[in-house]
């Protein structure tokens, strides 16, 4: 027994080292960092936790690649207890043999696994069993080894039996070609070779079920690719159009060059009798069995890679748009533009409280539009609104040109931005939005939405549905779960990234920060309004539901200003307070002298960089000259050099906004139209929307212009347009063409 536990352990032991290497091989990353980020996520830790506070064990591996990590194990993993299944299954039927073994452990992926699974798994009645049933086995073996002396139909006479079911000799013949058929079929060898030369030679192809009629995918009424070239979104758009019943999809295989190798790998002898009877076997086998099944396959594994590619383009893009600078000290008047029901209105403060809501209408059927600006006069005077957000949705250009007309005839200085409110609509119709605007209607609740997301998007876009942010194409296509908990983990990486402040972080927002449950977040609201602001990271211990584990993967992540620590108002761990204080002291400073850089980055006006008159410590830079020796420091303070960097980041600048870097959206003061564009005009603009072909760029015309993936530089070839651009980059454009009835415009970025 002890043996047996000893050999089960030193097997498992094997098998972990094995994936660890695959992931090792697969990432591109040391043994040993994949070693240890197996290890820290088995514990229970999160990416977020890892990535920013494990460095010194993972050797600084990101959260991108941290999340590749995990999903690679999970795959692995199920790929292991699948094999160990498949191996017990044919094993119950006493057929396993070390070669089978050793062919289904060395299998790279579950494709292959189900291949070597194949002749043993329990079918269905099939016309190959109930040959089989009817005792045919015999003279399939027979045919199949060519070794007959005599015709196959004299054979086969002995095989005819009322009984059993089988009354003539042809039909003796029939049922035995039909066990070889599905031998065939089920051979893994076969099948491999067979899928490797549709993928490589076949083509894609499409065509129309009726030509007629007119649909955006009239460019796949005939259309041929090569399977191996053909990129992911023409593959989404080709599942579609099939789906909506528009397109007729079908892999073209090289058929003949299939057929010869089936032949050839099936006859052994030139015998004619046998010979002919094979190779019409092999033709059925690969016509009824093996073609559609492998056709299948290579769909399945078309989409499923294209689905990962749009997933990935948006996740990238999301990440942009979460990453976007916020616009803080304004006040902002958040305009949800309408025709009938009129355009909402909502006035809210630099933190982001609604001050005020009203309903105007300078719209088509009303036109009140001189009412309208003197509404939005008293408004501007009353609040001091510095900035109008506008959302992009319909009567949007005709609220713009109002907008417009209103600043020319006003002393106070306001600009405006066009704000894509992809989603807003569904965070003002949710049981969040009711919660937090009870008393208002869906439009007073979108306007807020609408001024708050330019305020802080992150903090506002955290409550849309991801899939709703406007992003992505063909998002409604991808595996939903698959799409759903990569877009959860960038906005989990993006949140964690910025950090949160723990007293006015709303529910929706905490629950992101890692560690923290939808359930905890909710916790730690109600303690704040039973007790009043946290002072201290600590008393998170207090929270229900949250234990030392939560407390550990987020009390990071969660920002105190002005607290009884100053280090709560850093990304500094609580676990290396001692460390940091430490370090403070050693450079002849407190922690009380984090209050005076973070006082002094909040005016920029009346930085000086000094601290309590001692040396500057309000730059990176300073702290680096201050050690000479990191290595001597760090093993001074008990930390590893790359806590110790990341901790002297931090101290030099405390709670710094990794945001503040990203492109500031372009502010407004007039506006343009589509008939205003003249080929060869040079604009700034946008970037809104990233996908496989190009990128999309506002320019201020309501309609978005298309940058072609040819079209984004000319000193480099492009593979994707992520390479080049990024949502929120601000990029200038050549306009190429404009067509107003399509209402197309495509741009460059070669100037």
């Amino acid at each position: 027994m002890l043996t047996c536990m000893l050999f089960s352990y030193h097997e498992e032991r094997i098998e972990r080292m094995d994936i660890i290497k695959q992931l090792k091989e697969e990432l591109g990353i040391r043994y040993e960092q994949a070693e240890a980020a197996v290890k820290l996520i088995d514990e229970g830790n999160t990416i977020p936790f890892i990535a920013r506070y494990r460095k010194e064990a993972t050797g600084s591996l990101n959260d991108e690649v941290l999340r590749n990590l995990n999903e690679r194990l999970t795959y692995l993993r199920n790929l292991e207890e699948r094999k160990n299944q498949v191996i017990a299954g044919i094993e119950e039927q006493g057929k396993l043999t070390d070669e089978l073994r050793k062919a289904i452990l060395a299998a790279k992926t579950l494709v292959v696994v189900e291949d070597l699974y194949r002749p043993y798994r329990p079918k269905r009645r099939t016309r190959a069993t109930i040959a089989k049933d009817k005792g045919l086995e015999p003279l399939a073996r027979l045919i199949l080894a060519q070794e007959l002396t005599v015709p196959v139909e004299e054979a086969a006479k002995e095989y005819v039996s009322e009984e059993k079911g089988v009354s003539t000799k042809e039909e003796a013949v029939a049922g035995a070609l039909d066990i070889i058929a599905e031998e065939i079929s089920d051979t893994a060898e076969y099948r491999m070779e067979i899928r490797r030369l549709t993928f490589r030679e076949g083509r894609i192809t499409s065509e129309a079920k009726d030509e007629k009629q007119q649909s955006v995918y009239e460019t796949y009424y005939h259309f041929s690719e090569k399977v191996a070239a053909i990129a992911g979104h023409r593959i989404l758009a080709l599942d579609r159009g099939e789906k909506e019943k528009i397109l007729t999809v079908r892999i073209e295989a090289p058929e003949d060059k299939i057929r010869a190798y089936l032949k050839k790998r099936v006859i052994k002898r030139d015998h004619s009798d046998t010979g002919e009877l094979l190779a019409r076997t092999a033709d059925d086998a690969y016509d009824r069995l093996i073609a559609p099944a492998i056709e299948r396959e290579i769909r399945s594994e078309l989409t499923e890679t294209a689905q990962d590619g749009a997933i990935h383009v948006f996740g990238r893009n999301l990440t942009q748009l979460l990453m976007q600078p916020p616009i803080a000290g304004q006040v902002v008047l958040g305009w949800d533009p309408a025709f009938r029901t009129g355009c909402k209105l909502a006035v809210v403060d630099s933190t982001g409280k609604v001050l005020d809501t009203v309903v105007i209408y300078p719209t088509a059927p009303q036109f009140k539009v001189e009412e309208s600006k003197r509404i939005l006069k008293s408004l501007i005077k009353k609040y001091h609104i510095t900035l109008i957000s506008l959302g992009n949705g319909t009567a949007s250009r005709e609220s713009e040109q109002v907008i417009v007309e209103l600043l020319k005839e006003i002393d106070e200085k306001v600009q405006y931005v066009i704000v894509n409110e992809a989603g807003a609509s569904v965070y003002s119709a949710s049981k969040l939005a009711t919660e937090e605007f009870p008393n208002f209607d869906v439009g007073q609740r979108s306007a807020a939405s609408i001024a708050r997301r330019l305020q802080d998007p992150l903090a506002e876009l955290v409550k849309i549905d991801p899939k709703s942010i406007g992003v992505g194409q063909y998002q409604h296509d991808c595996n939903q779960k698959k799409l759903d908990e990569t877009l959860s983990g960038v906005v989990e990486d993006c949140v964690n990234r910025v950090g949160v402040d723990l007293n006015t972080a709303s529910a929706s927002l905490l629950e992101y920060v890692s560690g923290i449950s939808k359930t905890v977040a909710r916790n730690i609201v109600a303690y704040r309004e039973e007790h009043g602001r946290f002072t201290n990271r600590f008393q998170l211990l207090a929270v229900s539901k949250l234990g030392p584990k939560a407390f550990e993967q987020c009390a990071g992540f969660l920002r105190i200003t002005d607290g009884e620590n100053p280090l709560d108002a850093t990304s500094v761990h609580p676990e290396t307070y001692p460390a940091a204080e430490k370090l403070l002291a050693k450079l002849g400073f407190t922690p009380a002298d984090i209050r005076k850089v973070q006082a002094s980055q909040a005016e920029p006006k009346k930085r000086s960089g000094q601290m309590s008159g001692r040396k500057d410590a309000g730059n990176l830079s300073a702290l680096e000259r201050m050690i000479p020796d990191k290595k001597k420091m760090a093993a001074e303070l008990g930390i590893g050099e790359i806590t110790l960097t990341d901790m002297m980041k931090e101290l030099g600048k405390p709670g710094r906004d990794p945001r503040e870097e990203m492109p500031k959206p372009i502010l407004r003061t007039d506006v343009l139209e589509m008939k205003d564009l003249k080929e060869g005009m040079i604009l700034k603009g946008t970037v809104r929307n990233v996908i496989d072909f190009g990128a999309f760029v506002d320019i201020g015309v309501h309609q978005d212009g298309l940058v072609h993936i040819s079209q984004l530089s000319a000193k480099k070839f492009v593979r994707h347009p992520l390479d080049v651009v990024s949502v929120g980059d601000i990029v200038e454009v050549k306009v190429m063409s404009v067509d107003p009835v399509k209402k197309r415009i495509q741009l460059t970025m070669i100037l």
